[in-house]
């Protein structure tokens, strides 16, 4: 299978890109910055580019068979927060998400995985107080805008997957998570190694399409 990660030097999506490598796909790797994916493979093409630009989406969706979607800011959120990101756009999530269904559109490339967050959407009212603060305080900006990206995920017409993991965390490899598509949670932390693993599963298979799956360590 062919399958492009749209935000490949992220966590998450560098997971996705080496367990889509060890299950022996051919993996397209789209980000603004690729060096700092510091991956090889003979299986593995990098492709530099920008979300927001439609032209260099579509130049790598064609001929995908799948696309697994990680945007998102990586800054400190305090200082987005209070200063906003000074290298991400902070619609990037809905932007880059828009982006990539309309060049999936056109060239007739069905499947669509897209890695959200947990506390969006029905999840909101889960969250206990805590993280509720928490959320309205330091990410209500990207809160919003994946508000708007799972929307656009939605109504696109596609074999869509939503994932949305818990607090996200650089554990080694814990295998696969807890996936919830009814929107439990075990906990509120789940490795990017896990979420990786998930990310590939929705891809490969049909199991999840069309459902919003809360992601927890297992």
């Amino acid at each position: 299978m062919k399958v492009l990660v749209v935000g490949a030097t992220g966590g998450s999506g560098r997971a996705a890109i080496e367990v889509l490598l060890s299950a022996g796909h051919d993996v397209t790797a789209f980000a603004r910055r690729p060096r700092a994916l510091q991956l090889s493979s003979p299986r593995l093409n990098i492709v530099t580019g920008d979300a927001a630009n439609p032209e260099d989406v579509e130049h790598a969706v064609r001929g995908q068979d799948a696309v697994i979607v990680t945007l998102g800011i990586s800054e400190n959120p305090l200082t987005v927060r209070m200063r906003g990101s000074s290298r991400t756009p902070m619609d990037v999530r809905s932007v880059g998400t828009r982006n990539v269904i309309a060049a999936m559109r056109k060239h007739g490339v069905r499947k669509l995985v897209v890695q959200t967050t947990y506390g969006v959407g029905e999840t909101w009212g889960r969250l206990s107080l805590k993280w509720k603060l928490l959320f309205s305080l330091l990410l209500k900006p990207q809160i919003a805008d994946t508000e708007v990206q799972e929307r656009e995920v939605r109504e696109s017409g596609l074999d869509w997957v939503l994932a949305r993991p818990v607090g996200l965390t650089d554990e080694a490899d814990a295998g696969a998570p807890f996936a919830s598509p009814e929107g439990e949670a075990r906990g509120m932390s789940v490795s990017r190694r896990s979420v990786g693993r998930f990310l590939v599963e929705a891809a490969e298979g049909a199991k999840y399409i069309g459902k919003s799956v809360a992601l927890s360590a297992a």
